[in-house]
């Protein structure tokens, strides 16, 4: 590939940053590719199994946290943030304070985000190269090993939190992030700095106490992880405290202080489809699996498949009330569930009749 063009840096940099704001993002911030901080802190955290069944984040040696062996030539990272918050923090708090509700985390409520960055990001590298010249890159959205965070954190988009998600002072962490991946020599932004301070909300209102120290969740327990990335048997003694999340967990960002400064999204497609946002347990068990698929079409929801979109939702008719209803729906998801989810059918009908 020909060398870029020669260019003023630092104001590619401001072109950069104004065509990312004019694509939809609300943020973009450039890091170097030191990340020697990050690496420590990513062994540390496999090193005592808190990536649960995540193989995946230690199947690719150093390439997480050493750019350039991802992305050979890799000089700087252009880092993007797109705030997706869908609606009034209230809204969250009053569907999981109603057992008989299906609270599904705010991310996932909308079109699969991954696209949608993904586009915008080859969008701008787009009008890099227009106005340099071909130039070497790689966009990345959550789809390699990549510590996002880390980079961000770097690039001045904000700080990682307590509960291990990133933190920005004026937008809270209701937030997607993306990178472009440059053998171009770009000036780096200033890493932003902490401000949790005292703070240990998210500690304290983890339904599982996953966050089982400031910057150490044990993935192994977190909702998040028990309701997507775990593919057996949810572990019964964390079934209970779930409650009715079916889909992921948004307590620690519902009650950072940093996220009353948080703003509705105004993307179109991060809205609500298919009812998400209001639909009832009872609604969302009733899919089958051909429902299901036209009805995750397009979204987040549809990596963990049928079945454990059905474990979810036994498990969390469990933790509601034992209306006639729910038992009659339990009860016929035994004559037709897999292994995986008729044990928890069974474990939310021994808890809901006591039997």
């Amino acid at each position: 590939m020909p060398a870029p063009a020669p260019v003023d840096t630092e104001q590619l940099v401001c072109l950069i940053k104004q065509w990312g704001m004019e694509l939809g993002f609300q943020q973009i911030g450039i890091s170097d590719t030191g990340l020697h901080q990050a690496e420590d802190h990513l062994q540390n955290w496999l090193d005592r199994d808190f990536h649960g069944d995540m193989q995946y984040m230690a199947a690719h040696g150093l390439k997480r946290s050493r750019p350039a062996l991802l992305q050979e030539g890799t000089r700087s990272i252009i880092s993007a943030r797109m705030d997706y918050l869908p609606e009034p923090s209230a809204r969250s708090h009053s569907l999981l304070a109603d057992p008989a509700a299906a609270f599904v985390s705010r991310y996932a409520l909308g079109r699969d985000y991954h696209k949608i960055l993904r586009n915008r990001l080859q969008k701008l590298a787009d009008q890099i190269a227009t106005a340099i010249g071909p130039f070497g890159y790689r966009a990345f959205v959550d789809s390699a090993p990549v510590l996002e965070k880390a980079i961000a954190e770097k690039a001045g988009l904000g700080w990682i939190g307590k509960h291990s998600n990133l933190i920005n002072r004026r937008a809270g962490s209701w937030f997607f992030l993306g990178e472009i991946y440059t053998d171009l020599e770009l000036p780096a932004d200033q890493t932003a700095s902490n401000h949790c301070g005292d703070c240990r909300a998210c500690l304290d209102i983890c339904p599982t106490q996953a966050i089982v120290a400031p910057y150490q969740v044990d993935a192994r327990r977190c909702v998040s992880y028990l309701t997507i990335e775990l593919h057996g048997p949810i572990p019964e003694d964390l079934r209970p405290l779930i409650g009715n999340r079916i889909y992921g967990c948004d307590d620690c960002q519902l009650v950072c202080p940093w996220n009353r400064f948080a703003k509705l999204s105004a993307e179109v497609d991060f809205r609500p489809r298919q009812r998400l946002d209001s639909a009832t347990l009872l609604e969302l068990f009733a899919w089958g699996e051909a429902e299901f698929l036209q009805k995750t079409e397009g979204s987040a929801i549809r990596r963990i498949g049928h079945q454990r979109w059905l474990r979810n939702i036994a498990t969390a008719l469990g933790n509601g009330r034992p209306a006639p209803e729910v038992l009659a729906a339990l009860n016929r998801r035994l004559h037709d569930a897999s292994d995986l989810v008729a044990e928890h059918v069974r474990w939310a009908l021994s808890r809901l009749t006591g039997a």
